[in-house]
């Protein structure tokens, strides 16, 4: 429920994006906001997770705090652009650059970390490929939106992967990282009669939804992918994109045959590779022998890991 949960949100988040453009704020409002109030409920978890010892430990830290001001950058750099795609007519590029971003991982996972690509990933690469090609010819440039989303949130995975901090600790150093000039850029506004925080009670109330719009999501991704099989995970993360690229159709952006094509291929890729990413889990789980240990930062817990591991020993070897 977690899972799928999550992708809802993220699938269906444009519409909230657009209500808060139809009260008149831009890009730039709705991420200093989002800044602002996200920062709290990050907080909110922090606090309910018992982490603060971890948030005053990255203080103390310097080179974990600027992976994770440069994950920040990221973040936000993504966050900006899928919020100026949705409220300008650009929702189908958005959904193109969500199709392309667990492509985009294998890819730079084999070429960062030598991670093998099998047969069902070079297949799904390669298709994407193809579909990007199309998508080119059919807006006449590179579908550079798409582009941009996928390279950053791609980037921001692997900093994140490398950087030993559990989920809701990093989230909030990540918020609040970015509440700073988001608070200034809030305040600038309002004091200069642009904003639009308390222009009406429903422009009040959309802007502070973007507080756990940006949160409450990434809380259930985090909890869920600790719980879930790598192959469900693999199906779920499709779920987005297609219901993203529902919204633009049916908000009458222009889907021209060549475009469908290009969509097509995407979706063959997406496919090929989510079939790859079960055979692959169902092929280790006949075979394995042993377990492997996470590597650091990918459970929200240490005393969790240490609880599987003293669980794993008890339990009768098969």
């Amino acid at each position: 429920m977690a899972g799928v949960g999550c992708y809802l949100l993220w699938g269906f988040i444009p519409l909230v994006f657009q209500q808060m453009a139809h009260q008149g704020a831009d890009a730039w409002e709705i991420m200093g906001h989002r800044a602002v109030w996200g920062v709290l409920w990050a907080l909110l978890l922090v606090l309910i997770a018992r982490q603060w010892s971890q948030v005053v430990a990255v203080f103390r830290q310097p080179k974990v705090l600027g992976w994770l001001a440069l994950s920040a950058v990221l973040i936000a750099t993504n966050w900006t652009t899928y919020v100026v795609a949705v409220n300008n007519g650009r929702t189908l590029d958005a959904s193109l650059g969500y199709y392309l971003n667990p492509l985009l991982n294998m890819a730079a996972g084999a070429w960062l970390f030598r991670e093998r690509i099998d047969r069902f990933g070079a297949a799904a690469i390669g298709l994407a490929a193809i579909g990007v090609v199309l998508q080119t010819l059919a807006l006449g440039h590179a579908p550079w939106v798409s582009l941009l989303l996928a390279f950053s949130f791609a980037a921001y995975g692997i900093i994140r992967k490398r950087v030993s901090v559990e989920a809701q600790t990093g989230l909030f150093m990540e918020c609040l990282l970015l509440a700073a000039p988001g608070l200034a850029w809030v305040i600038y506004i309002q004091a200069t009669g642009q904003g639009h925080f308390t222009a009406s009670p429903a422009a009040t109330f959309w802007l502070l939804f973007a507080g756990p719009a940006t949160v409450i999501p990434l809380a259930l991704f985090a909890w869920a992918a600790r719980r879930m099989p790598l192959s469900s995970m693999g199906f779920l993360q499709f779920l987005a994109p297609t219901i993203v690229f529902f919204i633009g159709a049916m908000q009458g952006e222009a889907l021209g045959a060549l475009r469908i094509a290009s969509f097509a291929f995407i979706w063959l890729g997406a496919a090929v590779f989510a079939i790859g990413a079960v055979l692959k889990v169902r092929r280790a789980s006949r075979t394995a022998e042993t377990i492997v240990a996470p590597e650091p930062g990918l459970l929200d817990d240490p005393a969790e890991d240490r609880m599987a591991a003293l669980d794993e020993e008890a339990r009768p070897s098969r």
